[in-house]
Order: structure tokens, then sequence, then C-alpha cells
């Protein structure tokens, strides 16, 4: 989890460049300042990732409970980041215009704090249903999280969908669980 900070490098100048694409005049405010944030504290770190990063040891055992407002919006590195913010874009514009840009904003928010709380709720439980001291250590930061929870949220508003999941048909209903166990056994981490 190692970056140089103020690196511009092939991840950040593909997503500036599908940005550009999309031109920031479609791109309704909550979501482009989702984006901003991530990308200047992708440059400009608050603090190094193993200490933004969140897990029980760093979150609940030490209470340091600023990891819930920053491991969210800190990246590994700028793939993890285009990847994130790329699926951000095209979430962000479907959602914010359906939902209006306050109620998008609020529901980031929470969703940027809950997910962290139910990362370490389910590493704490991993590590006592198999008895792995491991689990607690493990920490985790982008905006991966988030993005799950509204694509969840998006098939909820966009139901009857099909996704295509590794080249298979998959109602979107299910899709986003599909993908999520899928991202686990290519990239555990």
């Amino acid at each position: 989890m190692q970056r140089r900070e103020g690196r511009v490098s092939a991840g950040l100048l593909l997503l500036l460049y599908q940005i550009s694409q999309i031109g920031l005049q479609n791109i309704p405010s909550v979501t482009l300042g989702v984006l901003a944030l991530n990308v200047f504290l992708f440059l400009n770190p608050v603090r190094p990732l193993p200490e933004v990063c969140i897990s029980v040891h760093e979150g609940f055992y030490k209470k340091n409970w600023q990891r819930l407002l920053l491991s969210p919006v800190h990246h590994a590195d700028d793939w993890h980041l285009y990847y994130n913010m790329i699926s951000m874009l095209w979430k962000g514009i479907m959602l914010e215009r359906r939902l209006k840009s306050m109620w998008f904003a609020y529901i980031i928010a929470v969703f940027s704090v809950l997910i962290g709380v139910v990362y370490m709720v389910l590493e704490f439980m991993l590590m006592k249903i198999l008895d792995d001291p491991s689990y607690e250590m493990n920490c985790a930061v982008g905006f991966s999280g988030v993005l799950f929870a509204l694509k969840v949220l998006n098939n909820h508003y966009n139901p009857g969908r099909v996704s295509s999941v590794f080249g298979w048909p998959i109602s979107s209903k299910y899709a986003c669980w599909v993908e999520l166990v899928a991202i686990h056994l290519i990239s555990p981490g």
C-alpha cells in the first residue's frame, strides 16, 4: 500500500480523459465533488495509507474513528482510483439525477461511514468464527464498498435489468452479489 504522492499516472490520466469525454457540464454536482475529492486526496493524501486504512485493530480496539472518514476516500494506486471513480461516475450520474443532489450527498456520506463499520463487523466475525486473529489486522481503503451499496440502490430503482458478469447474463438484482464474490476471488486484497 505504498504510493508516491503527487504523481500523475496512467490510471489518473485515463480517468481525466473519460471525464472530459462525458463533459463536466454533464456530471451532477455531488458526483463531480466526490470525483474531485478522491482525485485530490489521491494526489495529496492526508496521511500514508497504513495510517488511514480501516481495520478492527485500528478502528475498534485503538478507537481511531477518523479512519472511518479517511479510508473510503484514499486509494491504493492509480488503477484502484480509476476503476472506483469510473464506477462512481456512472452510478452517480444515474442516481443523483433520480434522487436529486441533497439526498444523494446524504446517501454518499452515510454509506461512506457505514461501509467501514460493516467492514469491521465482518472482519471481527471472521476472526471469531475462524479463530484467526489475523482478520483484526486486515486494513482496507477505497470507495468500493460505497459503490457496491450504490449499485444495490441503483438495482432497486431499475428492476428487471440484466447484467453480464464474465459473459453470463444475470439478473441485475443478483449481479452485484455475483460481482462481489468474483472480485473477492480474483483480488482478495
